[in-house]
């Protein structure tokens, strides 16, 4: 078997994997990021690149380049009910140069990242690497086992081994690492509509009698939603894909000339909503970052925020034990210290808006058409600051120390 060596390992070339890997390297460590799959061309992805992301950018130099990317910025959160549009979130009301969000396929963003990462002698990227789980020695773990295209079995060595491999992550599983899992009672279809050039643009939910829509503009097409009953897929599309178009076109009457680019079931995938949380984010010469720590609800977007956050405080953390070959559990202990509160804190705020509002709704236990919160929002529009900031910026942003900008 094939045995290499490298300081630090990174399971995952998301948002996450790949944020830590160019810091890592950014500051002199040897890093190897193993991913799966030759490319990031994967549909229904998280794309929102918060304003916390964008400070980022330019903190370390990068805001220039990032904003050549093809992107699309959103001002606003609206919500539409029968009464009419209520305004959920205003990013205008940001602090800072960065009013607003960023929606960016992921696929183009991690390229972002990685042909940053690439400048730095100490990143390696491997792909086609399909991390099986963790190696150990003397009560630790020392590296990860992962296999090629060729099914050859190989193992890298590294003094730090980072599992920013997603949900369901197998280094997680590997080392034996059970998440608290908070029960969820929706979950989301997602399916993609032309977009038209004289339609209103912008992030908009609609609310109507039980049923959830969100549309969110993309460079050419909608992205786009609707919440149901966890495990309501299945009587969706008993009723048939007719039904299922006739819903959309009641929801945003002036979809009804696309609807029928949902053309089959086929084009609608589920995504089956999960929040939970690590008790402990790392063993020794193991940390857990990202949805392999967390996964958060869909709700406020906030799931790569919270990943990039993560990738932050960790290479704050990290970098200068790494690069010393000083690394200690401390050190594991205190990224999850740094992380582990507004994590919860923001898990707490998807779950209470998911128990007390979506999940009833969903039921069609609404009690009016508008909710009081949005009533209440339009008539106290400086309000409308907190959600945006939430979003936007989350509850504790993190910024690179100097060494690694």
């Amino acid at each position: 078997m094939d045995v290499r060596h490298t300081t630090c390992a990174i399971a995952g070339a998301g948002p996450a994997g790949l944020m830590l890997g160019m810091l890592l390297a950014r500051a002199g460590v040897d890093t190897v990021v193993l991913e799966k799959h030759g490319d990031f061309l994967r549909d229904f992805r998280g794309d929102t690149v918060h304003a916390s992301t964008l400070r980022l950018m330019g903190e370390l130099g990068l805001q220039e380049k990032f904003s050549q990317l093809a992107h699309q910025r959103i001002h606003c959160l609206q919500v539409v009910t029968d009464d009419g549009p209520y305004t959920l979130a205003d990013f205008r009301r940001l602090p800072g140069e960065f009013p607003y969000i960023t929606f960016l396929p992921q696929w183009d963003f991690l390229t972002f990242l990685l042909d940053e990462a690439s400048h730095f002698p100490h990143f390696q990227l491997l792909r086609h690497s399909e991390v099986t789980g963790v190696t150990t020695a003397e009560g630790r773990v020392d590296g990860l086992r992962y296999r090629d295209t060729e099914g050859r079995e190989h193992e890298l060595r590294a003094e730090l081994t980072v599992a920013a491999d997603g949900r369901r992550s197998v280094l997680r599983e590997s080392a034996g690492m059970e998440p608290r899992v908070f029960g969820s009672g929706i979950d989301i279809l997602w399916f993609k509509l032309p977009k038209g050039d004289g339609d209103p643009g912008g992030m908009v939910g609609r609310l109507s009698k039980g049923q959830l829509f969100v549309r969110i503009e993309r460079q050419t097409h909608w992205q786009a939603a609707i919440a149901v009953r966890k495990g309501g897929y299945d009587e969706i599309r008993a009723q048939g894909l007719d039904r299922f178009r006739e819903t959309l076109v009641t929801l945003t009457p002036f979809l009804a000339d696309r609807v029928h680019a949902v053309g089959s079931w086929d084009d609608v995938k589920v995504l089956d909503i999960q929040i939970d949380r690590l008790r402990r984010w790392w063993r020794p010469g193991l940390l857990c970052i990202g949805d392999a720590a967390h996964t958060m609800s869909p709700i406020m977007g906030v799931g790569i925020n919270l990943a990039i956050q993560d990738a932050v405080a960790a290479a704050n953390v990290l970098a200068e034990p790494l690069r010393s070959g000083n690394l200690t559990e401390e050190h594991l202990a205190r990224v999850e210290r740094r992380r582990m509160r507004p994590t919860a804190q923001t898990q707490r705020i998807q779950r209470f808006l998911q128990t007390r509002f979506l999940e009833p709704w969903v039921r069609g236990e609404g009690r009016s058409a508008t909710p009081v919160v949005l009533r209440l929002l339009k008539r106290l529009p400086v309000l409308q600051a907190g959600p945006a900031r939430a979003m936007a910026i989350g509850l504790r942003p993190e910024s690179p120390v100097p060494s690694l900008r």
